[in-house]
């Protein structure tokens, strides 16, 4: 499915029929395909809207930015959600996407009923990571998104898993190479520049559910213990044997988090 929103015709799919609606944001540089086994495991009891940001998947990037901002995602993503008619929403992102999920919450925190952050963090980078990520931004530009997939692959699942778990590697690489350079490369540059989210969390009044792979080497288990410890209330879980991406590596207990946390 595509809607027409803030120019850009942007991809989604609409799973579902139940009477609460959850949103899933996906990571850099994957697509919407990343929650696949979430939207199974929630489909038969709410409402699943799981979209491409712009410049990733189906979604295209506006025709000339080199830059996308965390805001521009989230205003696209509340967008969505008023043309489908949906006016609160439980709401989760991974790394990138739950930084998302985070400006989400601070442009309309009145439209959030709970929250799901897995392998995120919220503080700024340092200025070499920042730096770093202009840098790579420009490569992608040049040399487009092979080379980069195949560096990361070891970092965004864990090297057993992308050898024990050739389906999970294949779609991850699957996602990383198809991405557009130009849209990954706008998403960084904005991303370096965004704005510090950690005054945010503790004005966070919902339930929330954090969630890292015990072996995360991109958000550490660290990052997440610093997101429970400045959100009130927050539940922990730490996903053994997984990395970056615990929903598609260890999907059964990611998915035993996630129901336990929506079933209180």
């Amino acid at each position: 499915m595509k809607r027409h929103l803030h120019g850009i015709d942007l991809a989604f799919d609409d799973f579902g029929a139940g009477p609460r609606a959850v949103l899933l944001i996906h990571g850099h540089p994957f697509n919407r395909t990343m929650w696949a086994p979430q939207a199974e495991l929630l489909r038969s009891r709410f409402r699943v809207i799981v979209p491409d940001l712009r410049g990733y998947g189906e979604s295209p990037l506006d025709n000339g930015s080199r830059e996308t901002r965390l805001e521009t995602f989230a205003a696209d993503n509340l967008a969505l959600m008023d043309a489908l008619g949906i006016r609160t929403f439980i709401l989760g992102g991974l790394s990138m996407g739950g930084q998302i999920v985070m400006e989400m919450v601070r442009q309309a925190p009145e439209r959030i009923e709970a929250l799901l952050l897995a392998d995120t963090f919220a503080g700024l980078d340092s200025p070499e990571r920042k730096q770093l990520r202009f840098t790579i931004a420009d490569r992608l530009e040049r040399e487009g998104m092979d080379a980069y997939a195949h560096e990361e692959l070891p970092k965004m699942i864990t090297p057993r898993n992308a050898s024990d778990l050739p389906e999970v590697a294949t779609h991850v690489m699957t996602m990383m190479r198809t991405t557009p350079p130009s849209g990954a490369a706008a998403a960084l540059r904005g991303r370096a520049q965004r704005i510090d989210y950690l005054p945010l969390l503790n004005k966070i009044r919902v339930p929330t559910l954090i969630v890292v792979g015990r072996e995360d080497v991109y958000t550490p288990v660290a990052l997440a213990e610093e997101l429970h410890a400045n959100i009130g209330g927050s539940r922990l879980v730490i996903i053994e044997e997984a990395g970056h991406m615990p929903n598609l590596e260890r999907p059964a207990a990611f998915n035993h988090a996630l129901e336990s946390f929506l079933e209180n």
